[in-house]
């Protein structure tokens, strides 16, 4: 059982940045593949970056290639979301979530989920 905890999250103006963490107990953090999504007003979660165990392979959704950063801490149990040239269509809450042993690119094949951290962008 892995339990994850999402904090960093808040109001930012346009252009901004914010720094979104994930804080993982349970488990060996290195053997989960671990994703960032969001999911806004009225609208599905989708996904916004994944990075596999060893923090070696990334992904990443196209509307924030080139802003966002996903990077893991596997010694502090950590995954990090890096946002920067924030845009009001980025207001959302966000989510980390977790697969264990493997690469998955849909929500449904993740195992764990946190509780989400709102963020809100305004113009």
């Amino acid at each position: 059982q892995v339990q994850l905890v999402e904090s960093g999250g808040g109001l930012v103006q346009a252009g901004g940045s914010l720094r979104l963490s994930c804080a993982a107990s349970g488990d060996t953090f290195s053997n989960y593949y671990m994703g960032w999504f969001r999911q806004a007003p009225g609208k599905e979660r989708t996904f916004v970056a994944g990075i596999t165990g060893s923090g070696g392979t990334k992904y990443y959704a196209d509307s924030v290639k080139g802003r966002f950063t996903i990077s893991k801490d596997n010694s502090g149990n950590l995954v990090i979301l890096q946002m920067n040239g924030l845009r009001p269509e980025d207001t959302a809450v966000y989510y980390c979530a977790a697969a264990y042993g493997r690469t998955v690119f849909r929500e449904l094949d993740y195992d764990y989920w946190g509780q989400g951290t709102q963020v809100t962008v305004s113009s």
